[in-house]
C-alpha cells in the first residue's frame, strides 16, 4: 500500500491546547480503570442487584461504558479497548441471567432504548473490525429486523414495516403486561398523560399526568397501551436501520442496503400520504391511525408523548444518514429536512422571541418553546449540514444563527450525564471563525467533567441493592465528545442510534491500530464541503511520531489534494496519507475531499 507522505521536523514549543489534550487523554487512561475498579466485579459484571425484571434497565447497563470505545477510537489505550470488550460482554452475560437478554439482544423493548444500548457494538467494530464474534452478532442481530430469523419476526416484507414498537429477539410484542412497565412506572408517573380522553380527566391542560404508581390507573393506563399502541410501526423504528447498516459494514450486502432505503422509502410514502405530516402510528395493514382512531398523532413516542417531536426528528436523521453513507445521495435526507421545515412554518414570534412546537394532540400544535442555540431543532440543523454539505442545509444556520445570543457558548457543566453528549453548537461557531477560544474551552470542560465525576465517585455511598441502573451515568470519568469535535471535526454521533460520521479519523501505523499515536494531538478547524483543515503536534521532545489520517470514518471518503503550511499544492487520490512529525514538530493541512467516493466499511490501512 503507497500512500502520500508528509512530514514537519522543525522543533516548536507545543501549543496550549496540544498539551492540554494529550494530558486529558492521559487523565482518562486512567479513570477509566479506576471506575471499571469500583464498580465492577472481577468478571466484568456490575456491582448491582442480584435480580431484575421489566423492560427498562438493559441499556442503562450498556450504557454506562459506552464512553470506552469512543475513547479508544480518539488514541484511548489498548486496555481501554480491552475493558469495553469485555464490559460488552459481561453485561449481556449478567442480563441474559435477570432474563431481559436473549440470545445477547435485548428480548423486547422499544427502539428509544435499543439506541441507547448498540452504538457500543458500532464502536467496538470500528476500534476492531476483525473481531470475529462482534461480526457474528452484527448478522444475527440485522436478521431479527431484515425478517431471515424465523425466532424473530419483527419484519412485514409486505407491508415494510415493523410490527410492534415493543420488539426484539422475541419478536414484536403485542400484549405488554405490568412487570414490563415495573421499573417505569415512577419515571412515567412524571410524564403528561398518554391520551387525552384517559378515564375520569377532567382538565384542559395538555400536560396534565395520571399517578401510573397508582395500582387502578395504572391498569387503565396499560390496558389503553396495549389497545393503542402495541400494534403496528412508529416512526422511533427508523434507529433499527443503523442496526442493519452495521451489519452492511462488515459485510457490503447488497441486500442490507436494500432493506434500509426500503424500510426508510416506507415512511417517507407514509408521510406524503399524510399531507407532508410524518405520522406517528401506523397499524398492521399499513393504515395510519389505525389504532388511534384514524388520528396520525398518539402513537407510542410520537409526536405528543412522552418526548415529542425529537422522537419524530431524530429517528429520521437517523435514518436518512444511513442510507446517504450507503448509497452517497443526500435526498434520502428528505424526510428529515421536511419535518424541520414543516416545524418551522409553524413558529410563532411572542416578545422578540422565535417560538417552534414540539408536540402535538387533540388540542392541535402545542408545547411551544423558544429556539435556542442549545435546542435539539438548532442541533439537527447542525449535523444535517454536517452530513450532507449542501448550501440548501446551511440556509436556516446562515439567516437564524450565529447572530444570536449565546450561540458560541457551551453548555455549563454537560458532561454530567452518560459522558455527553456535547451539544454541537459552540464547535461549529468555531469552524465558522465565531468562538477563537473553543478549543481551551472543551477541554476545560471536558477536564472539570472528569474531576467532578471523580468526586461524586468519592462521595457515593449508594447501595448498589437500591439504585437504578443509571445511578452510575453520572459517575463516569471518560467524557470523549469533546475531543471528537476537536480532532475529527464533527459533533458526535446523534446519541440515540447514530454512527459517528467523522471528517477524519486517525491510525497508529507503529502499533497498527485505530486512534491518534501517544503523544500527538490533533485540532480540526475547518470542515466543509470539499476541503478539511487539521493541525497535528506532536508533543513528544524525544521520539518522532507517525500518523496515518484516514478520510471519513468508515473510508467513504478521498483526498484530492493536500496544502502543507501554504506550500503549493500537492495532488492526491486515496483515503489516507501519512505525517510523519519529528519531536516537538507540528504541521498544519488542508485537504481536499471528494465526499462519499467509496464504498463505507468498516476496516483499517492495515488490513488493506
Amino acid at each position: 500500500m503507497t500512500v502520500p507522505t508528509f512530514s514537519a521536523t522543525e522543533r516548536q514549543i507545543p501549543p496550549r491546547w496540544a498539551v492540554e489534550q494529550r494530558e486529558l487523554i492521559s487523565l482518562m487512561n486512567r479513570t477509566a480503570t479506576f471506575f471499571a475498579e469500583q464498580y465492577t466485579r472481577p468478571d466484568g459484571t456490575l456491582k448491582w442487584r442480584e435480580k431484575w425484571s421489566g423492560m427498562d434497565g438493559t441499556d442503562n447497563g450498556y450504557e454506562i461504558f459506552i464512553p470506552y470505545p469512543l475513547f479508544y477510537l480518539l488514541g484511548g489505550g489498548d486496555h481501554v479497548r480491552e475493558l469495553a470488550q469485555k464490559e460488552w460482554d459481561a453485561i449481556t452475560w449478567q442480563f441474559t441471567e435477570y432474563g431481559t437478554i436473549d440470545r445477547e439482544f435485548v428480548a423486547y423493548f422499544d427502539w428509544f432504548h435499543h439506541s441507547e444500548s448498540y452504538p457500543y457494538l458500532f464502536n467496538l467494530a470500528l476500534g476492531d473490525p476483525a473481531h470475529h464474534i462482534n461480526r457474528s452478532r452484527a448478522m444475527r442481530f440485522a436478521a431479527m429486523y431484515t425478517g431471515d430469523d424465523p425466532l424473530a419476526p419483527n419484519w412485514d416484507a409486505e407491508h415494510k414495516l415493523i410490527r410492534s414498537p415493543i420488539n426484539g429477539s422475541h419478536g414484536p410484542r403485542h400484549q405488554m403486561t405490568a412487570e414490563d412497565w415495573v421499573n417505569h412506572r415512577p419515571v412515567l408517573a412524571e410524564y403528561l398523560v398518554p391520551y387525552e380522553d384517559f378515564p375520569g380527566l377532567d382538565s384542559d391542560d395538555p400536560f396534565v399526568r395520571v399517578d401510573w404508581n397508582d395500582d387502578d390507573i395504572f391498569a387503565q393506563v396499560l390496558e389503553m397501551l396495549n389497545q393503542r399502541m402495541a400494534k403496528g410501526d412508529v416512526p422511533l423504528n427508523l434507529s433499527a436501520t443503523t442496526l442493519v447498516t452495521h451489519a452492511y459494514l462488515f459485510t457490503g450486502e447488497e441486500r442490507l442496503k436494500q432493506w434500509v432505503l426500503d424500510y426508510l422509502s416506507a415512511w417517507m410514502e407514509r408521510t406524503q400520504r399524510n399531507q407532508g405530516i410524518m405520522p406517528d402510528n401506523v397499524g398492521l395493514s399499513d393504515e395510519i391511525g389505525e389504532m388511534m382512531n384514524g388520528k396520525w398523532w398518539g402513537g407510542y413516542y410520537g409526536w405528543r408523548w412522552p418526548h415529542g417531536a425529537r422522537n419524530i426528528l431524530e429517528p429520521a436523521l437517523v435514518a436518512g444518514s444511513n442510507a446517504m453513507l450507503m448509497t452517497g445521495d443526500p435526498s434520502w435526507l428528505d424526510l428529515h429536512r421536511s419535518q424541520l421545515d414543516m416545524l418551522w412554518s409553524l413558529r410563532k414570534e411572542e416578545g422578540g422571541t422565535t417560538l417552534l412546537p414540539t408536540r402535538h394532540g387533540d388540542c392541535g400544535w402545542f408545547d411551544y418553546q423558544p429556539i435556542t442555540p442549545q435546542h435539539f431543532f438548532t442541533h439537527h440543523h447542525i449535523r444535517l449540514w454536517v452530513m450532507t454539505q449542501l448550501p440548501q442545509d446551511r440556509v436556516w444556520l446562515d439567516t437564524f444563527f450565529p447572530q444570536q445570543e449565546g450561540f458560541a457558548e457551551l453548555r455549563a457543566n454537560w458532561p454530567s450525564f452518560k459522558g455527553g453528549p456535547c451539544p454541537p453548537n459552540s464547535w461549529f461557531a468555531y469552524t465558522e471563525g465565531h468562538n477563537p477560544d473553543y478549543p481551551h474551552q472543551i477541554l476545560a470542560e471536558s477536564r472539570e467533567g472528569v474531576y467532578r465525576a471523580l468526586e461524586r465517585i468519592d462521595n457515593d455511598d449508594a447501595d448498589p441493592e437500591d439504585v437504578i441502573c443509571n445511578h452510575y451515568h453520572s459517575l463516569i470519568p471518560v467524557v470523549p465528545d469533546g475531543l471528537i469535535q476537536m480532532m475529527m471535526g464533527t459533533p458526535s454521533a446523534v446519541y440515540n442510534g447514530g454512527l459517528l460520521h467523522t471528517s477524519l479519523c486517525y491510525f497508529d501505523p507503529q502499533q497498527a491500530r485505530m486512534g491518534i499515536p501517544d503523544g500527538v494531538a490533533a485540532l480540526v478547524d475547518k470542515a466543509n464541503g470539499d476541503s478539511v483543515a487539521v493541525t497535528l503536534v506532536n508533543t513528544d521532545p524525544v521520539e518522532s511520531r507517525s500518523v496515518l489520517v484516514q478520510s471519513g470514518m468508515f473510508g467513504e471518503h478521498a483526498f484530492t489534494w493536500v496544502e502543507k503550511d501554504g506550500a503549493p499544492r500537492t495532488t492526491v487520490d486515496g483515503k489516507w496519507i501519512e505525517v510523519q512529525l519529528g519531536p516537538c514538530a507540528q504541521i498544519r493541512l488542508q485537504m481536499g475531499l471528494k465526499r462519499f467516493a467509496n464504498r463505507p466499511a468498516y476496516g483499517h490501512p492495515h488490513f488493506a
